[in-house]
């Protein structure tokens, strides 16, 4: 919304007006804690609410069959119970002020506040208790799935902003009198993943149901309306839904979406006949087990476009989610690469280095990132190079201070500032990282090696509650931290933190501090990747794998300033898909791995706790271990060494953090926001 607004583009973004957010993490004895994250504590200024312009949401009923008088099929979904959605707008103000573009969330009300007979005859908790179960639709971000009224009120959540989104679209439309034939010429809905995938359904059922309009011509409306970003290759993260469960919560719905594949396979045997099998890895129903609506591929049948987010997770897109349908229709599958924001992640986040940018090249660079080409003519001036490590090093005095403050582990700035920020979990491998952690721990302490640089090795990040191995490995990384920090025979050379309660303002000081940033994903695995973006655009040097958007910044800054290492994605592929991944295999002929296992099965890092992470070392041995750490773990550690190297020579180290920062331009949000512009919702620059 930024982007679209400082480009002068048209745009709004729909979310749910949430009063709780995932959680707040605290940390205890080194294990994660949960805590209620109230959004609203201190209210939201910019705000503006629109309850004129509030939305009736219909859930549960039934269906009942009915007759038009032309003799047509009439659905009637009857008996529900409703929702309000009161809108709140929150202005997105583009960069000089000329466009205002807006972010819309609903918050959910009940339709009435309370039974006044109920009330009268005392029972004052079952009086309100209608208020309190329709409210909780937009109390908390995330609700947990491990319970069933935990998915029910998830579903409900998706259907919310779908529904108050779609009825707020079409508010605007009828507004301008224009005829809804032309409904996909003036309205482009972009499906960020899976989660709004029920627009597609709620579509449909409004132009056919309240619209009349006839069923062929409401899907070509549709499916020239919607758009779909795909954002994981995780299959576990594709979302399935239970026919039963949105049978009971969206009755109507349910039987659009048998309509819906009806049609669509018919399309899919007429190309394919007698091919069984594609029918079913097509059909928006998983058959198998308890019957469950497949959202992704209602998301792809019901767009004209789907991307993924870099170029590499686009062809895994083509190939590997989304094969069959790539083959049916392979001209709607594009790539979009994502960017982040340079007015937040540099120009707020980063005013030294933003003050030196500007005095060096003008304001231009803040609304055209590709203008930091312009520093290569800057990278021998000694004054510039001075004052652009000068920032690096305001910045990590800075975080230093704050960890003193928070952690007290003392950090000293003047060694590398080597940071791992982002989501806990095993694909990401914070596992790896520590794994070296280790092995460079005892290089030091028990080979009596003494690196030629002082590393500090901070961590941040949430685990999902409910992931035991995640929380685990936040576990592990304090228990490393606790020994290697009080440890004197580390001299000051080698500190671990782990910063608790990962968020936007503490990655606004955690980036711009940053040395090396830490991308080193299975590679196949990650998306995209956005921090990897916003280190480097403040000059840190990326230690990662070939994946995700990683491939294309290797790209712009060339192999010399970036390090990588790890398997390829189809030598990963290859491996799992043949059993032929054996790390016990690789752990027998390396003498550093069998040490740093010994180690954790020797309880040095968990004295007080025998065995606690015998499960790494257990999991990671196991064939076919699904992210490959040990794998990858000796070219890790040799770019790790080589890292260790340039950074001593200050003169090379300066050179390639200016590099990285002038090549970044292809990482705004500027551009790809222009693209999506361009080549999905065709709309273009409005001047005032």
């Amino acid at each position: 919304l930024d982007s679209l607004a400082t480009l002068g583009l048209p745009g709004c973004g729909y979310g749910i007006h949430y009063e709780y957010g995932l959680f707040r993490q605290s940390i205890h004895n080194g294990y994660q804690k949960e805590l209620a994250d109230y959004w609203m504590m201190e209210g939201m200024p910019l705000q503006i609410a629109r309850p004129d312009q509030s939305v009736i949401v219909p859930l549960y009923g039934r269906v009942e069959s009915a007759v038009a008088p032309g003799g047509d099929y009439l659905p009637m979904w009857v008996d529900w119970d409703d929702i309000i959605g009161v809108p709140y707008d929150i202005p997105v103000v583009g960069y000089g002020g000329k466009t205002v573009n807006y972010l819309r969330l609903f918050a959910a009300k009940a339709s009435q506040n309370f039974d006044m007979a109920i009330f009268n005859h005392g029972d004052y908790i079952r009086a309100v208790q209608r208020k309190i179960e329709s409210e909780m639709v937009s109390k908390v971000l995330y609700p947990t799935e491990s319970v069933s009224f935990g998915k029910e009120l998830r579903l409900v959540q998706e259907y919310f902003l779908v529904a108050c989104g779609l009825r707020d679209i079409t508010r605007r439309f009828v507004a301008q009198n224009k005829n809804f034939e032309e409904f996909a010429d003036y309205v482009a809905i972009q499906l960020n993943d899976t989660h709004p995938a029920l627009t597609v359904v709620e579509l449909m059922r409004y132009l056919v149901d309240e619209r009349r309009i006839d069923w062929e011509k409401a899907w070509d409306i549709t499916r020239a309306t919607c758009a779909y970003t795909n954002h994981t290759l995780l299959p576990e993260a594709l979302e399935l839904w239970s026919v039963s469960l949105i049978e009971k919560v969206l009755p109507r719905h349910l039987q659009i979406i048998y309509e819906i594949n009806s049609r669509f396979l018919k399309k899919v045997e007429g190309k394919y006949p007698d091919d069984n099998e594609k029918l079913r890895r097509m059909s928006l129903i998983c058959e198998e087990g308890i019957k469950k609506v497949r959202m992704a591929n209602l998301a792809v049948v019901g767009s004209h476009s789907v991307n993924g987010v870099s170029a590499l997770h686009s062809e895994l897109v083509k190939t590997r989610l989304f094969p069959d349908f790539h083959e049916l229709e392979p001209d709607k599958f594009n790539n979009k690469t994502n960017g982040v924001t340079p007015r937040r992640w540099m120009l707020k986040a980063n005013p030294p280095l933003s003050s030196l940018l500007t005095d060096t090249l003008g304001a231009c660079w803040i609304t055209d990132l590709s203008k930091l080409h312009k520093l290569d003519g800057h990278m021998n001036d000694r004054e510039f190079r001075a004052r652009f490590m000068q920032a690096k090093q305001d910045n990590k005095i800075r975080l230093a201070n704050f960890i003193k403050a928070t952690l007290d582990v003392n950090i000293p700035p003047d060694a590398i500032f080597d940071i791992q920020a982002k989501r806990i979990h095993e694909y990401k491998r914070q596992l790896l990282n520590v794994l070296h952690i280790i092995h460079r721990y005892l290089e030091m302490v028990d080979n009596e090696v003494e690196p030629s640089s002082a590393q500090a090795f901070i961590f941040a990040g949430k685990a999902a509650p409910g992931y035991w191995e995640a929380k685990q490995i936040i576990k592990l990384i304090h228990s490393v931290a606790n020994v290697i920090n009080n440890d004197p025979r580390t001299k000051g050379l080698l500190k671990v933190a782990f910063v608790p309660d990962y968020r936007v303002s503490l990655a606004e000081k955690i980036i711009p501090a940053c040395d090396v940033s830490e991308q080193i994903s299975t590679a196949g695995t990650e998306a995209s990747g956005t921090g990897n973006m916003k280190f480097a655009m403040n000059g840190a040097l990326t230690v990662g794998t070939y994946d995700g958007a990683n491939i294309e910044m290797l790209e712009e800054v060339g192999g010399d300033n970036f390090y990588l290492f790890g398997l390829k994605q189809e030598e990963v592929e290859k491996a799992l898909r043949e059993g032929s991944y054996h790390p016990r295999g690789i752990y027998n002929h390396s003498p550093e791995i069998r040490q740093v296992f010994s180690a954790l099965l020797e309880n040095r890092f968990s004295p007080d706790e025998p065995d606690l992470f015998r499960w790494v070392v257990d999991k990671l041995l196991s064939d076919n271990e699904q992210y490959m750490h040990l794998a990858d773990f000796k070219s890790y550690c040799e770019a790790q060494k080589q890292i260790v190297k340039d950074y001593s020579d200050k003169e090379l180290w300066s050179g390639k953090a200016i590099l990285n920062t002038a090549r970044m331009g292809k990482f705004s949000t500027d551009r790809t926001m222009q693209e999506y512009a361009e080549d999905i919702w065709n709309i273009k620059q409005v001047k005032g």
